[in-house]
């Protein structure tokens, strides 16, 4: 089936981009459970980056404790995360998408990226971009369709692993419709229980909301927003603009839990010298701090506040060690920090969902 030359958004997403990394690198392991995170130690903390298929039919997942990944799978090949590979990889996926016919492409990440096309038959435009990628990295690929950026994204689940899957206006609902809230890009767990509460459960009900009546609950932007993303609607052009980072975030899980205050304010000290080496690269100040920090067994706990604008690592030293000595009395098994900067242009409207910090 083919449709007159129209404007269309593909969401490409490379399929079990970290793990096929590794299977690449080395060939011995195809067909097996491949987990990749931390040190490739499961008796140190750390948590899954990713995990092949085959580790993934056992229960594996990313953000899963390793150790309790290597239970699931004590067959499992256990790696380090080798970020330069992997960067090395998604560089070369991210120019052949580019060099696509009238492609405009925005980078979401190593494994993923949005690009515009404009084309008569998108599912034929999509198998010959997913063949481009295989014969040039010898890397898979699926392919979501859309008329807008929330609908391409969604559609990819549909299309995973190696296809392809179109989702538009007219069968958004239809396919969308009965499935949880929490299976839209951008709800996720928190709050599809937070809309539950208001007796919207399901995309459809999301869809058919008033948007003010979320308001009280999520504001007056996210509110309005989140009924947006339940009828699919959104950017429907993709944005080849270099992104720019509107912060800075850098943790560190602990072999051991810090239990002193000395070993809190050495670790803190730690996390904004590396966290001020990132936002001296930027070239802008810092005006606001969040630090995080999970108390064990696993306690997550967040504390943020604002900053007069400054780029001076002392300043932020100062402000940061005020921030934890909120902290309980209690062992700290991670302790993160996030500093955001000011944007170059912070009054953009209608942005599509983004992967925060945290």
């Amino acid at each position: 089936m083919t449709d007159p030359a129209r404007y269309w958004v593909l969401h490409v997403d490379l399929d079990q981009f970290i793990a096929a990394v590794e299977v690449l690198r080395h060939p011995e392991l195809a067909g097996k459970p491949v987990i990749v995170g931390g040190r490739g130690d499961p008796t140190e903390r750390a948590v899954v980056s990713t995990a092949s298929y085959e580790a993934r039919a056992f229960g594996v997942g990313s953000g899963m404790p390793l150790r309790l990944a290597a239970r699931k799978v004590p067959d499992a090949v256990i790696l380090p995360v080798d970020r330069d590979a992997y960067t090395e990889s998604s560089g070369e996926v991210m120019a052949i998408l580019r060099a696509q016919p009238s492609a405009t492409v925005q980078v979401l990440g190593w494994d993923e990226a949005f690009v515009g096309v404009r084309t008569e038959d998108p599912e034929h435009y999509a198998r010959r971009l997913q063949q481009d990628v295989l014969d040039g990295t010898r890397l898979h690929c699926s392919v979501g369709i859309g008329d807008t950026l929330v609908r391409a994204k969604v559609a990819t689940g549909f299309g995973k692993p190696r296809g392809v899957f179109r989702l538009t206006t007219e069968n958004w609902l239809e396919v969308m419709g009965d499935r949880p809230t929490v299976d839209l890009w951008g709800v996720g767990s928190k709050i599809s229980r937070r809309l539950a509460t208001l007796g919207i459960e399901t995309v459809r009900q999301l869809a058919s909301v008033d948007p003010q009546t979320l308001v009280p609950e999520f504001g007056p932007r996210m509110g309005p927003w989140y009924a947006q993303l339940g009828r699919g609607e959104g950017t429907a052009v993709v944005d080849d603009t270099p992104w720019v980072a509107r912060g800075h975030s850098r943790e560190t899980t602990f072999q051991q839990n810090l239990t002193a205050p000395e070993q809190v304010e050495e670790a803190v000290r730690e996390l904004v010298r590396q966290v001020m080496g990132d936002v001296a690269a930027e070239r802008r100040p810092v005006v606001g701090l969040t630090l995080k920090v999970r108390y064990a067994p696993f306690l997550t706990k967040t504390f943020a506040r604002k900053i007069p604008v400054t780029a001076d690592p002392e300043v932020v030293l100062a402000r940061a060690l005020e921030l934890a000595a909120k902290l309980e009395a209690r062992p700290i098994r991670l302790l993160g920090l996030r500093a955001e900067m000011t944007m170059p242009d912070d009054a953009r409207e209608g942005h599509t969902p983004t992967r925060s910090g945290w």
